[in-house]
């Protein structure tokens, strides 16, 4: 197998493909002896062989282990960010981190001493406005990765320490396999790097065993990109599909959100598509109405493919005379705003059951603009009449609108677009009756709890209860021990560590690593920054102006000192490239006991590692949050703020991100919780996993992490697989 496909198989399931047939042995032990090194050299890292897997290792020929050791840990430390050396300017952070006023006038005296430097930081002084940037020994790294190394004690050991385990997996073939199936008949629309995992895996097995069903198009978009090189059969239905797969093919945005640049395809590549538009449109006229919504796209493209020269599919050339308005296909949209616009709820109701998905995602509008209690009963009818044909992401993600759905107009309305992009508006929307929202929730959970499989013996983690439901996985981000926006996980701990790391591309980039504190009022307590890098909280490891070979910044709080009841860690972008455009960025936290010491990263202590890939230029990956017990959670969030083109600063974000935290903090995001309560009604025994013992025979496990010893009939969802809770 090839290598990439096999990290892709460790980062996806925590499992490692082998071989089913370990060969025996001599006396020698060579394989077991590597195969404990292995083990020993995974937990310094925070990750374990499983029994299973220990015990398989150990029974196969010293050289098979030694190359599986090496791969795997290779994937491993870079799904916890091990990978790239994590420096830090004070060298003995973050113990002796200097008062800041201190810390700039000792760069000033620095600069002053400098022949090549002092004749102009004294022109700025005269002026009255110094550039810290200027200063010679600030922003740059003042020692070696290896100097500091040697400054800092060895890891104590703690048993709060991470340790994720590995599990043994099937033959390679059979476990790539699986993963392409289950990115591929994924119920919910996958994030950047699930797309890009999924072309990978479909180009590799276009010719192996194939999805029933591919739920969402985007990533039906991916994999006809593969068959259309491998010359097979396209999958196609509507004139969209074939829209996205021409974005595929640009290696451009196949969720349509943002323009591509479509590429000269080949004739062959020209042929493919047209053929597939005219065999479309020609099956169902009525889909040229779909052309509409994305007009200009489409002309686009028509530019490229030149229908006119293929008079053989004249359906196709309809769909660009459709785009450049040379003909009428009146769209599904425009009828049903035009009933509405006329008062007609009961028409657009009616009009709209003909598109189940559409209903669904109009609901709180038609009971809104309902004026009697005919019109409410016949939406709600509506919605129970046609409810078995809408997708179980839509039904689950209706059902969570109308949960949090404010009785009262006049709240805060949060909104986040799919690139994790938010802004708050005040809600102007007529309040919906409570009685027709009552009665469709009750209908929403009747039509979710009939989907779902009668789990058997059901066994819960409670530590995954509150775990917001994944209805996209544009709703997280990438990597290791990440949550789902709108989640809440416990924190224990100590001490509280940020990081940030960034490698830049072409030019200078300043990434700064800050940490702002609000009081129960969403006020500004304080906060730890590049400007501020000590406090009664904690410290800040300095600020790194530059990374040409990749920069980390640090923050470490003492939970117990923070004063205040939220802790807002965001990633400001000073200076230089985007999110989008550095080599490679990502943060994280890590949590230690108050007698650990270490170094400022260490991996066996990272809770969460996540990359950063977003649109703005302030990032904010979750909040936490003190308890009225004192307790502190996480709130998982995945937001960028648009920000200011340079010099983004956390004093010049502090009310903006208050009002933006305060409707998410208040909002009930819909949960693990209840699905395994519905899935709980119709199963033969319920119980939580106590974090020990395991049931003897097969049981449905919902939860974090699998368990050992489980047995191998058991269905499991742990965080990796979460989407397959989502019923289809």
């Amino acid at each position: 197998m090839a290598e990439s496909l096999a990290s892709l198989v460790v980062r996806h399931t925590h499992r490692i493909p082998m071989p089913g047939a370990p060969v025996a042995l001599e006396a020698s032990g060579e394989g077991d002896v590597v195969a404990r090194q292995f083990d020993a050299a995974l937990l310094s890292v925070g990750f374990k062989l499983s029994a299973d897997l220990l015990k398989h290792l150990s029974r196969l020929p010293e050289g098979e282990v030694v190359d599986t050791a090496v791969r795997t840990l290779g994937t491993v430390r870079e799904m916890v960010g091990d990978h790239v050396r994590h420096n830090v300017y004070f060298i003995d952070f973050p113990a002796h981190v200097p008062d800041t006023f201190d810390f700039w006038m000792r760069c000033v005296t620095d600069g002053l001493s400098d022949s090549k430097s002092r004749d102009g930081i004294l022109a700025q002084l005269r002026s009255g406005v110094l550039d810290l940037l200027t200063l010679p020994s600030y922003g740059n790294y003042r020692h070696t990765y290896a100097e500091m190394l040697a400054s800092h004690d060895e890891l104590i050991a703690a048993a709060g320490d991470r340790l994720t385990v590995l599990h043994l997996g099937g033959e390679p073939a059979d476990e790539v396999t699986a993963l392409y199936l289950a990115l591929a008949n994924s119920t919910t629309p996958l994030g950047d790097d699930g797309l890009h995992d999924l072309r990978i895996l479909a180009e590799h097995g276009v010719h192996g065993p194939q999805p029933d069903a591919i739920p969402v198009r985007e990533s039906r978009a991916v994999i006809n990109k593969a068959r259309l090189h491998a010359g097979a059969d396209l999958l196609l239905d509507t004139v969209t599909d074939v829209l996205r797969l021409a974005c595929a093919l640009s290696d451009g945005d196949v969720t349509l959100q943002e323009p591509t640049r479509f590429r000269a395809p080949s004739r062959r590549v020209r042929r493919a598509l047209l053929a597939g538009l005219d065999g479309v449109v020609a099956a169902a006229p009525a889909k040229l109405a779909d052309v509409a919504a994305h007009r200009e796209m489409w002309k686009r493209l028509g530019e490229r493919l030149h229908p006119h020269e293929y008079p053989r599919w004249p359906h196709a050339a309809d769909v660009f005379a459709v785009a450049r308005g040379e003909k009428e296909a009146r769209s599904f949209d425009s009828r049903a705003e035009e009933l509405l616009g006329l008062g007609d709820v009961t028409g657009a109701t009616e009009l709209l059951k003909s598109a189940p998905g559409k209903l669904f995602r109009t609901l709180d509008r038609l009971l809104r603009t309902a004026g009697t209690r005919a019109e409410y009963e016949a939406v709600v009818a509506a919605a129970q009449q046609i409810a078995p044909d809408v997708s179980g992401r839509v039904v689950l993600s209706v059902r969570d609108h109308f949960h949090n759905r404010a009785g009262e107009s006049g709240e805060r309305r949060v909104f986040v677009n799919r690139l994790g992009r938010a802004w708050v508006m005040d809600d102007t929307r007529a309040p919906v009756p409570p009685g027709a929202r009552d009665r469709l929730i009750a209908v929403l959970d009747d039509e979710i709890r009939r989907r779902l499989p009668a789990p058997g013996h059901l066994l819960i983690d409670p530590g995954v209860l509150d775990v917001a439901l994944p209805l996209s996985g544009r709703a997280t981000a990438s990597g290791l021990g990440v949550l789902p926006r709108g989640s809440v996980s416990p924190v224990d701990g100590e001490l509280l560590r940020f990081f940030v790391y960034w490698k830049q591309t072409g030019r200078d980039t300043d990434f700064d690593l800050s940490a702002l504190m609000l009081d129960a009022d969403y006020r500004t307590v304080n906060w730890l920054s590049y400007t501020s890098l000590s406090d009664v909280e904690g410290e800040h490891s300095g600020d790194i102006t530059e990374a040409p070979d990749g920069a980390s910044e640090f923050i470490n709080l003492r939970l117990g000192a923070v004063r205040g009841t939220f802790i807002v860690p965001q990633v400001n972008i000073f200076a230089g490239e985007g999110f989008e455009e550095v080599e490679e960025s990502f943060f994280g936290f890590m949590l230690r006991e108050g007698e650990q010491k270490g170094r400022p990263f260490e991996a066996r202590t990272v809770r969460m590692k996540s990359e950063l890939r977003g649109p703005g230029r302030v990032a904010l990956p979750l909040a936490f949050q003190r308890g009225s017990d004192g307790r502190w959670i996480a709130r998982w969030l995945h937001l960028y703020l648009k920000g200011t083109p340079s010099a983004n600063r956390v004093e010049g974000n502090r009310v903006s991100v208050a009002t933006l935290l305060r409707p998410l903090v208040e909002r009930d995001a819909l949960t693990v919780r209840y699905l395994t309560d519905l899935m709980a009604d119709g199963a033969t025994a319920t119980s939580l996993w106590d974090g020990a013992t395991v049931p003897d025979g097969p049981v449905t496990y919902v939860g974090m992490e699998r368990p050992e010893g489980l047995h191998p009939d058991s269905r499991v969802v742990t965080l990796e697989n979460l989407r397959d809770l989502i019923p289809a």
